[in-house]
């Protein structure tokens, strides 16, 4: 299927033959994103949302790794950045994915319950907007939503046994451990990631489960060299 590009917009590679749109001028996806859908696993029949969606890409990148999932729901807020996502599923003939346009702190209460995978790389950076324009600051800092508002959002959409896998700076781990358990999301799979080998890390992987038994499995650490 076709799909119209609105000026600064381009196709990128997503997975194989599919493509995503980006527009040169709004936030654009980083590897971050793409380590996230590699690092959750899939069930058989997951339901899974993704949070802070932006363009789509760790939805999209994870349903096109795992087909075998129930399906993927995008939830962003901004109206820019939902739009490419839906152009985006239409344009590779996603069936088993839509799109959603609300905070985070919004979604319905259809949603209760309903998700037994939710992904997110939220905005982990602190700081106001300063010099920054709008569309790209509130992607990267937390001004529209904060991870507090994020955890409660993801133990109210979540079935019982659920999982939320999550990526954030390494130096915030603590802070990410402790809302989580107090969320009763119990950190299960945790992942370092470093720029070098044996080098200091600067982001986690952290998945959770919903009402989960103590007990973390921490996997060897991950290089991403730039």
């Amino acid at each position: 299927m076709n799909v119209e590009l609105k000026p600064g917009e381009v196709l990128e590679e997503l997975f194989g033959d599919k493509k995503i749109i980006q527009d040169r001028g709004l936030y654009r996806f980083t590897s971050d994103s793409i380590l996230l859908s590699r690092f959750a696993r899939a069930k058989c029949g997951d339901v899974v949302a993704d949070f802070c969606s932006g363009c789509g890409i760790v939805g999209l990148h994870f349903l096109c790794l795992n087909g075998h999932i129930s399906g993927v729901t995008l939830f962003e807020m901004q109206r820019s950045l939902c739009d490419m996502s839906e152009r985006t599923i239409a344009l590779n003939g996603f069936e088993k994915a839509s799109a959603v346009c609300c905070r985070v702190q919004d979604i319905g209460r259809e949603y209760d319950g309903r998700f037994s995978l939710i992904l997110c790389n939220p905005p982990y950076e602190r700081g106001g907007l300063e010099n920054s324009v709008y569309e790209k600051a509130v992607c990267r800092k937390e001004i529209t939503i904060t991870l507090p508002e994020i955890a409660d959002a993801a133990c109210r959409k979540l079935k019982y046994g659920g999982r939320f896998a999550l990526v954030n700076r390494a130096d915030r781990l603590a802070e990410v451990i402790y809302v989580l358990k107090s969320r009763g999301l119990e950190p299960k799979r945790l992942q370092f990631v470093s720029g070098t080998p044996g080098g200091k890390p600067y982001l986690i992987m952290l998945e959770s489960a919903k009402g989960g038994r103590p007990g973390l499995e921490l996997l060897p650490p991950l290089v991403n060299a730039p």
